[in-house]
């Protein structure tokens, strides 16, 4: 399983998420606590916003902790909202095209999960990617798949019916071709202005997905594990869930892409 975090509030320095906490996202890319992967070392990416509308973009394929030009931009860089992935494959090559986060136009994405047996109906995840944006399919990987799916089902307009339909129709593929667990979802996704984020799994074993507000940060982090381990305030998102974080605020709505095969 990956590890991720994500940010929105007051623009900070990325490395306030990124590298210098005491559990930062660099640590739990060599000490990960709260998945079955400890190491993850499969390549690294940030996504930020500053001054335009499509976010800043940075991957490559070493291990977070041993990429000198990592550290160097996050000590630079600052952005009200972001969102940083350090990898684990579950199967797909490592390259720099399978590296999270996904960007198109404003908005960016990121996954950490699974769709169980994914390698056996690849090539039909693809056909449920729309022609408008099969063009953006650089990589191989159910996440990417997953991201531009949900791009055809509208997530311009509705995040969480975007987000439910997609994972919907890649879970049936799952549970018709494919192999136990099914899903496994904890993903995050931003149109430059708001901070989605959502869990949920077709088992018990939902990846972990935390946040807080931090009053001396002035803003949000969304995190797979608590950034501080001194920090008791840190929530846990339900499984089964869908978060919208904007300004000093979240809302946080039920989450069932089963709703579609009940209702088919």
């Amino acid at each position: 399983m990956c590890r991720w975090a994500a940010y929105l509030g007051a623009p900070i320095f990325l490395e306030d998420i990124v590298s210098r906490p005491a559990h930062s996202l660099i640590r739990q890319s060599q000490g990960a606590t709260r998945c079955q992967t400890p190491v993850n070392a499969d390549g690294f990416g940030i996504a930020w916003y500053g001054e335009r509308p499509e976010p800043g973009l940075y991957r490559d394929v070493m291990p977070a902790w041993s990429d000198p030009n990592l550290r160097s931009l996050v000590g630079q860089v600052r952005s009200g909202l972001f969102m940083a992935h350090v990898r684990a494959s579950t199967g797909t090559a490592t390259s720099r095209n399978n590296c999270h986060p996904f960007a198109v136009g404003r908005w960016s994405f990121l996954h950490n999960g699974q769709f169980g047996g994914y390698d056996g109906f690849r090539r039909h995840a693809d056909v449920l990617i729309s022609d408008e944006f099969y063009p953006h399919r650089k990589g191989a990987t159910d996440s990417e798949a997953l991201f531009l799916i949900a791009l055809g089902e509208g997530l311009d307009h509705d995040p969480r019916a975007a987000m439910e339909r997609a994972i919907g129709k890649l879970g049936a593929l799952a549970r018709q071709m494919g192999e136990a667990p099914h899903v496994r979802a904890a993903c995050a996704l931003s149109d430059g202005r708001n901070l989605y984020a959502l869990r949920h799994a077709s088992d018990d074993l939902a990846p972990s997905l935390y946040y807080r507000w931090s009053e001396t940060r002035r803003g949000w982090a969304v995190v797979s594990e608590p950034l501080e381990t001194d920090e008791a305030d840190w929530r846990e998102v339900p499984p089964g869930s869908f978060c919208t974080f904007a300004g000093d605020r979240v809302q946080i709505q039920d989450f069932c892409p089963d709703r579609l095969s009940a209702a088919a």
